[in-house]
This record gives structure tokens, sequence and C-alpha cells, in this order.
């Protein structure tokens, strides 16, 4: 994310947009997927520094909270992998670095021998909570948007995801 002394004076999308207009087609849907991909950086940028004092990224945050909301505060770790939209190999990742900093530990399935769960600490809680507290006081890095913004922005995200087979 630039730094202000280093912001620019011009849109590099709008520019970008104008000079692909007069060479091709679809200009629209070139400055949407950049403007995507630029405010994910930005986004991921402004959470991760918020994150950043509790020693999480917001993959490891994201971990927490599911486990906060899941019923037992544990779940197979291939269920952890499905409601994160990761890779097994990135959730086994996560799941280290978690334990590792003693907010998860792993436990056998009580009734699955070949399932390994991940279940929040104590300690794990009380970080995801003061984590939240903080990524909730920057509004989880969608600056400038109001709520009425926000829901039409992840409306019109999931229309394009569901087309996407994302989701059905």
């Amino acid at each position: 994310m630039p730094s202000p002394s280093r912001r620019l004076s011009f849109d590099p999308i709008a520019e970008a947009r104008a000079h692909w207009d007069d060479r091709w087609d679809g200009g629209s849907p070139m400055a949407a997927a950049t403007s995507i991909m630029r405010a994910q950086q930005i986004v991921l940028a402004r959470v991760d520094e918020a994150l950043r004092p509790y020693g999480l990224t917001f993959a490891r945050y994201e971990a927490l909270v599911l486990l906060t909301f899941s019923r037992s505060g544990s779940l197979p770790l291939g269920k952890m992998g499905e409601r994160l939209m990761v890779h097994p190999t990135s959730v086994t990742n996560i799941v280290d670095r978690l334990e590792a900093q003693g907010l998860v530990r792993r436990t056998p399935h009580p009734t699955d021998r070949r399932t390994t769960l991940c279940e929040i600490t104590d300690e794990g809680r009380k970080v995801g909570a003061a984590a939240t507290d903080v990524v909730v006081g920057i509004d989880l890095g969608i600056a400038g948007l109001s709520d009425r913004e926000s829901d039409q922005l992840t409306r019109l995200l999931a229309k394009m995801r569901r087309a996407s087979g994302d989701f059905a």
C-alpha cells in the first residue's frame, strides 16, 4: 500500500482503462477485475497491520474466528479447509502456527480415528476477542464505505462468485 507521501496524483486503474478502451474491447471488466485485486491488497494490508501486535495474519485470525463460531470450539481440519476455502496444506500451516502460539491444539476425534480436530484454547479465545475488537475498529479494512455500500458490494461480489461456480 503506498504511503501518503507516495500517493499518485491520478488513478492508475482509470488510466489503464482509457488505454485499454483505445486498443481493445473489455475495458469495463478489466477495470473491475483490477480494482478488486487492488482493493484486496489494501484490505489485507490494513487488516494484517492491525493483527500484527497479536502475532496473527488474516488467515490465522479467520481460523480463530471460525473455531470461536463452532458449537464446541473445535472442528476437523478438513472442515476448516472447506469453510476457510483453502487447500488442506494451508490449513496445516495455519494450525501449525496457531498451535506454536498456544492458541489452538490438535486433538483426536472422539469417534473417528482418521480425523484430527483443531480446538481453540482459552488463550486463543482471548487473543481472538482482542484481535476482533481491533479489526472491527478499522472496519475490517473497508475504509470509506457505509454499511449500505458494503452490503451492496457484498451482493455484487456474491453474484460474480455464484456465476463462477464458487457456491450454489
